[in-house]
C-alpha cells in the first residue's frame, strides 16, 4: 500500500496539511482550483526562467494559497529569497503582474510574500531541482544522488530516499535505481515525512525524480 498512495495526502489531518486555504460555493469551486493551479504553475515558470540562468540556484519548496472575500495572499516558501531582487528585474511586481492576469476577477487584491527556509536543502522539492539540472547535462546519476544526500545529510533530518527511475545513462533499458540514508518509514502516519516527484528531461527521455525526507516522529 505504502507505494500506491501519495505520502503527502496519505498524512494529510495528521502530520500534513494543506496548501490551498479556501471555502467556495459549488459553482465556483472548480474555476478557483483551476485558478490555485495555474498560479503555481506560473510563479514556478517565472522563477525557472529567471532564476536558474543566474549563478546562485534559487528553488521553490511549496506554495500556499489563502483566498479571502477581496484578497489572494500567496506565500511563497523559498531558501534563496534574496534571488528575487528588484534592480535585476526579478522582483515580485513583475511577477504579480503576470498572475493578476490570470485572475478571472479584477476586484481581489493580490498580496504576495516571499518566506525564508533556514535549511533550504532539507527541502525535497528544491532538492529534486538541484538533481533534475545535473541529469540533464548527463552527470552521472549514482554520483547526483550521493551529492544530494550530503547536501540533505548537513540539515536536521532523520532520514533520506532518493529514487530515479528512466533510461539511466542513456541505457535502452528502463530501470530504477534508489539510495537511502537513515530511517524513511513508508507506512507510518506519524511520521513527518516530506515528498517530492520532480521530472528530469534528458536528450534520452524524461527520468522521474522521487524525494522522501523523514523529519521526525509526532
Amino acid at each position: 500500500m505504502g507505494r500506491k498512495i501519495h505520502p503527502l495526502g496519505f498524512r494529510l489531518g495528521v502530520t500534513q496539511k494543506h496548501y490551498s486555504h479556501w471555502f467556495a460555493q459549488p459553482k465556483d469551486y472548480s474555476r478557483f482550483l483551476k485558478e490555485d493551479g495555474e498560479i503555481r504553475t506560473r510563479i514556478e515558470t517565472y522563477v525557472q526562467e529567471h532564476i536558474k540562468n543566474s549563478s546562485n540556484y534559487g528553488g521553490i519548496a511549496r506554495i500556499e494559497i489563502q483566498r479571502k472575500t477581496d484578497l489572494i495572499q500567496i506565500e511563497i516558501y523559498t531558501g534563496f529569497p534574496d534571488l528575487l531582487i528588484e534592480e535585476r528585474g526579478l522582483g515580485i511586481d513583475q511577477l504579480r503582474t503576470n498572475i493578476e492576469k490570470l485572475l478571472s476577477s479584477k476586484n481581489r487584491k493580490l498580496q504576495i510574500t516571499l518566506n525564508n527556509i533556514a535549511q533550504p536543502y532539507g527541502e525535497p522539492k528544491i532538492l529534486a531541482e538541484h538533481i533534475a539540472p545535473q541529469l540533464e547535462n548527463r552527470v552521472a546519476f549514482r554520483r547526483t544522488m550521493k551529492k544530494a544526500i550530503e547536501l540533505a545529510r548537513k540539515t536536521n533530518n532523520r532520514g533520506i530516499k532518493i529514487q530515479i527511475a528512466g533510461r539511466l545513462n542513456g541505457n535502452e533499458m528502463a530501470r530504477v535505481e534508489w539510495a537511502r540514508e537513515g530511517r524513511v518509514p513508508l507506512q507510518t502516519i506519524r511520521a513527518r515525512i516530506n515528498y517530492c516527484y520532480y521530472p528530469a528531461r534528458t536528450i534520452y527521455g524524461v527520468l522521474g525524480i522521487k524525494i522522501r525526507i523523514f523529519r521526525d516522529e509526532e
